[in-house]
């Protein structure tokens, strides 16, 4: 089982987070900021991760430390989850609709931090939070993963269904990219031998 733990404690946050990568989308998610526990449950449920999140956090300045931080832990645990990526897929591809909205993503296990986000919001806000922060979360927590990350929505009319199809997509592309191929058994998937 490709499994890990992350506890993160700052001034501004208190983080408890467990994963299950070969799971079967079992989440127990709260950071009492609702919008953003309705879209991590979509990277649980069609990701097939077994989440348990735990997220204490500034919100009376903000939303902004605790949705970070939360990309922060979750990327850490993929990482410490996946090890020395042997037999991984690595690279992987989805695409999403939501009613109106259509996402697409894509992304490398490289061991190379980077992310390209192209989402046309079409207001400020999604649920109680800036719609800023969704994209700085999948920034964050592209860097803490080491992995290559990119993310287009085509269109969309509505901001709760762009989210979705986002995180849903984000979900699915992550659950190809992890997947054991048996042809790579006890290969790390490189020209480079090292990821």
């Amino acid at each position: 089982m490709r499994t890990a733990s992350i506890q993160r404690k700052t001034h501004e946050t208190n983080i408890s987070l467990s994963i299950n990568l070969d799971g079967t989308g079992q989440h127990n998610i709260s950071t009492d900021v609702g919008f953003f526990d309705h879209m991590l449950t979509q990277i649980a449920v069609h990701g097939l991760i077994d989440i348990d999140l735990q997220a204490e956090g500034d919100l009376h300045i903000d939303a902004h430390h605790t949705i970070e931080d939360c990309g922060i832990v979750l990327g850490e645990a993929i990482g410490q989850a996946l090890g020395e990526k042997r037999g991984i897929r690595r690279m992987a591809e989805a695409s999403v609709p939501m009613d109106d909205a259509l996402a697409n993503v894509v992304l490398d296990l490289s061991g190379r931090s980077y992310s390209v986000i192209q989402i046309p919001w079409v207001s400020a806000s999604v649920g109680s939070i800036p719609t800023s922060l969704i994209e700085h979360f999948f920034e964050t927590l592209a860097v803490a993963a080491k992995m290559n990350l990119h993310i287009r929505v085509f269109y969309g009319k509505d901001n709760h269904h762009i989210a979705e199809a986002t995180f849903k997509a984000f979900a699915r592309a992550l659950d190809a990219a992890v997947q054991v191929d048996e042809r790579w058994t006890g290969i790390v998937p490189s020209s480079k031998g090292i990821i």
